[in-house]
């Protein structure tokens, strides 16, 4: 496998793999990952559809990207998706993967199409006192000293991150910000997580700073991420053949290790009760989704809440990769990243509007007709004030293709469960739907004397707690995830968030999909690059418009300087003068 740039490898298709017919696959899992490097296989590696094999724990694929209408219950989305122009890997495979919805175009060709119509950004990003606007400006906020705390991290070695926290590396002068307003709750970074994937994101996301303010760097699907995008690949997918099997958990990966060579050698399963293995040759190759940001999630009602379930459970991406790990230490070290619950959960809750009353307050805020097909919030609004630091959103409407005229389904997220709330007195984990519906109408500006008969009457909440969603975000050095196809590996890989590849950033769409692409590509050897990593932190102009975009617009020259610093730059100024240095320097405002 190596990676490529351009548009030379991008629409090549390339040559059948040796002994690809004589070859099989089971992937372990059915998340985005999972899914992706299924397509890779059929589409890249060329294998025959019925030799690949999804083995999924649930009745239902589609991972941590889901959107579904519970019987019962109602509608649920988890969480949602944002997208980024440069996400090369995810656009290299949906250009493949038709539409279900528009015949003759490609998912990319729809997503392009949608977004170039109705292009994303935020009329209100953060609400203070009861639904008004915080007045956040599109300004970030940083001092001098923020400004350099956060370039002495994007400067620091990868080793000297390794098991450090974000807050040993940003003081106050950060943490107080409208900068850490932004990033925290646009990612749910926590002051406690990796130093070293803040560093990542800085870095992966230089040339989409001016964009964090209001979103417009950002891109939506249509609808809910799993009929957006996990219902034209599963399609895709069953075209050529490619074999379901659900109500299987994989509980072990058995191997062969030895000095130079590591080879996948049984899979045990629990298929529909029924301890099973399935005995693998070097021929059968074996992707394994391991860890999981949603494994023990659990779902409340809107008269129940969300349990906090916190064991590992046996069959699941933990317990799984619990027992691979003690075979090998290349294989990762899964309790760096799940031994503390209260450091990587947070909830959510997906409510749907169910007539004309609570639609007006969504206006008011987003400053937008919600029922107008388009945007509508773009992006999450943050609550500045709020206990629970709760945020909300309403993508494009109707989010479920049988979604009911007249009705709104939006999503609600708090990264901090266990405060009590500043209209309901309780922890979030503790409340039911209601009850988490009452607190966001507080925060909407409703009327204190509606808000029990509206969230009761009005509305129907679903949440949902995620113990281990940020699991990811955990401090961890550089052995703590396997490679995707560690060092000697014949016959295997790993796949998705807890899967280590270069430059990449976690909790995305494009890692998933990267990750599957690059296993893929090594087992098989496709002689075609992995597209690489956009690579704007090595692009002159990016990081100057950046510079200037995190000083709100300030230039290098308005910078508090002592005596000798200022003669300095006087004299940097004096050497540039009539060069293209300077014309570059002026063209991106830096001076």
């Amino acid at each position: 496998m190596y990676y490529s740039s351009g548009n030379y490898e991008a629409f090549a298709r390339p040559l059948k793999p040796e002994g690809v017919d004589h070859k099989s696959a089971y992937i372990v899992g059915s998340g985005l990952a999972a899914l992706a490097a299924a397509c890779f296989l059929v589409r890249d590696g060329q294998m025959k559809g019925d030799h690949v094999h999804v083995l999924e724990k649930d009745p239902i694929p589609g991972g941590a990207c889901d959107g579904y209408l519970y019987e019962n219950l109602g509608y649920v989305m988890r969480g949602g998706r944002e997208m980024d122009n440069h996400f090369e890997c995810m656009w290299d495979l949906f250009r493949s993967i038709p539409s279900i919805e528009t015949e003759g175009v490609s998912v990319l060709d729809e997503y392009y199409w949608l977004n170039k119509k109705d292009p994303n950004y935020s009329l209100m990003r953060a609400t203070v006192n009861q639904g008004e606007d915080a007045h956040t400006d599109k300004k970030f906020g940083l001092s001098d000293k923020a400004a350099m705390e956060i370039m002495h991290l994007f400067f620091t070695p990868d080793e000297e991150l390794y098991d450090k926290r974000i807050e040993e590396y940003f003081s106050n002068e950060v943490l107080n910000t409208n900068f850490w307003l932004y990033w925290r709750t646009m990612f749910a970074f926590e002051n406690w997580h990796s130093a070293l994937e803040m560093k990542r994101y800085i870095r992966r996301y230089i040339h989409h700073v001016g964009g964090l303010p209001d979103f417009k760097a950002l891109r939506f699907t249509k609808y809910n991420q799993y009929e957006s995008m996990i219902l034209p690949m599963i399609k895709y997918l069953e075209s050529y053949g490619v074999q379901f099997h659900y109500n299987t958990k994989v509980v072990n990966v058995e191997f062969d290790i030895q000095k130079d060579k590591k080879t996948a050698k049984c899979v045990s399963v629990i298929r529909d009760g029924k301890e099973e293995n399935i005995d693998l040759t070097e021929d059968d190759l074996i992707f394994i989704t391991n860890g999981g940001c949603v494994e023990n999630s659990s779902l409340g009602s809107q008269d129940t809440p969300a349990p906090f379930n916190t064991e590992i459970k046996e069959g699941g991406g933990w317990d799984m990769w619990r027992k691979i790990a003690a075979q090998d230490p290349s294989f990762g070290n899964p309790d760096k990243f799940c031994y503390d619950p209260e450091q990587s959960n947070w909830m959510s809750a997906t409510v749907t509007t169910l007539d004309e009353k609570i639609p007006p307050y969504i206006q008011k805020i987003c400053k937008r007709d919600p029922f107008s097909g388009k945007v509508v919030t773009g992006g999450i609004v943050t609550v500045k004030d709020s206990n629970w630091l709760l945020s909300w959103t309403f993508n494009r409407q109707p989010q479920f293709r049988s979604q009911p005229k007249g009705q709104l389904v939006g999503w609600i997220y708090g990264l901090f469960t266990d405060k009590p709330g500043n209209y309901v007195k309780k922890a979030m984990r503790d409340c039911t739907g209601k009850e988490i519906c009452m607190e966001w109408l507080y925060h909407m500006g409703v009327p204190e004397s509606k808000i029990p008969e509206l969230a009761e009457k009005s509305a129907n909440t679903i949440p949902c707690m995620m113990p281990y969603v940020t699991a990811f975000f955990m401090p961890r050095t550089k052995e703590d995830r396997p490679l995707v196809v560690p060092e000697g590996a014949v016959n295997f890989a790993f796949l998705g968030q807890f899967a280590e590849t270069a430059r990449d950033t976690i909790f995305t769409t494009e890692y998933s999909i990267r990750t599957g692409m690059e296993a893929v590509y090594t087992l098989l050897n496709v002689d075609r690059g992995v597209p690489e990593v956009w690579g704007s932190v090595y692009d002159v102009r990016d990081l100057l418009n950046s510079t200037v975009q995190l000083r709100d617009g300030k230039k290098l020259t308005d910078m508090e300087l002592g005596f000798k610093e200022k003669l300095a730059m006087k004299e940097f100024l004096k050497k540039i003068e009539g060069t293209d240095v300077e014309k570059l320097l002026k063209e991106h405002r830096v001076i």
